[in-house]
């Protein structure tokens, strides 16, 4: 099946010229074309079409995903955020009173995986080595890099440290690409920079729409 994705402004890759009302056509899980809606959209007149507020850009790339993962407990909202709140929790003493399973890692890495894709990530730097979350990941969509040098703590945030919001994308939009891609509510990447991964409206793996904005 066709899907039409157009946002008010396509980044295709770093370096690229942003295209208005720009679109990725998207068969299975590559992109098939890229270009003008209305040029895209008339030779592929029964391609489902979604239209998307905002910039699209290449999915984003998060490092240190190994701590982010492996070494930070999301509690069970709402389970567990009476007792133990909301915020993620690091450091060997409060993981060690948590008493960690690796099933307990696993259903935390599922959380964690939520979030990221919740930010526009579709790829993690990290070597993992608890297996549930290894599955955990694996089973999210997101593609697994080797890890990579950067500076500061790791971060849900994959522009953080970045001097552009182009140092944080994943891969390029263009024929034969997998379609792996984001959507955010903001007017172009300077805004994305600054208003940060937060403003996701849209995060879409192997063609597969992984998240939405409610």
């Amino acid at each position: 099946m066709l899907t039409l994705h157009t946002a008010e402004l396509l980044v295709p890759g770093p370096g690229s010229a942003p295209l208005p009302g720009g679109a990725v056509l998207v068969e299975g899980d590559r992109i098939a074309r890229v270009g003008p809606y209305e040029e895209l959209g008339a030779a592929y007149p029964h391609a489902r079409a979604r239209r998307w507020p905002g910039v699209l850009t290449p999915g984003l790339l998060v490092r240190g995903a190994d701590a982010l993962l492996e070494r930070t407990y999301y509690p069970d909202d709402p389970y567990e955020t009476t007792e133990l709140g909301r915020e993620p929790i690091t450091g060997a003493e409060a993981l060690a009173d948590l008493k960690m399973t690796e099933a307990r890692w696993g259903n935390s890495a599922r959380r964690g995986t939520q979030k990221l894709l919740a930010r526009g990530v579709v790829a993690v730097a990290g070597r993992f080595t608890v297996q549930a979350v290894r599955t955990a990941v694996v089973r999210s969509g997101l593609t697994v890099v080797a890890p990579a040098a950067y500076e500061g703590e790791p971060s849900l945030d994959p522009f953080a440290s970045r001097e552009r919001a182009e140092e944080a994308f994943h891969g390029v939009l263009e024929p034969g690409a997998p379609a792996r891609f984001a959507v955010f509510a903001v007017a172009g990447p300077e805004e994305l920079l600054e208003q940060g991964p937060t403003t996701c409206v849209a995060t879409v793996i192997g063609g597969r729409l992984l998240h939405r904005r409610r």
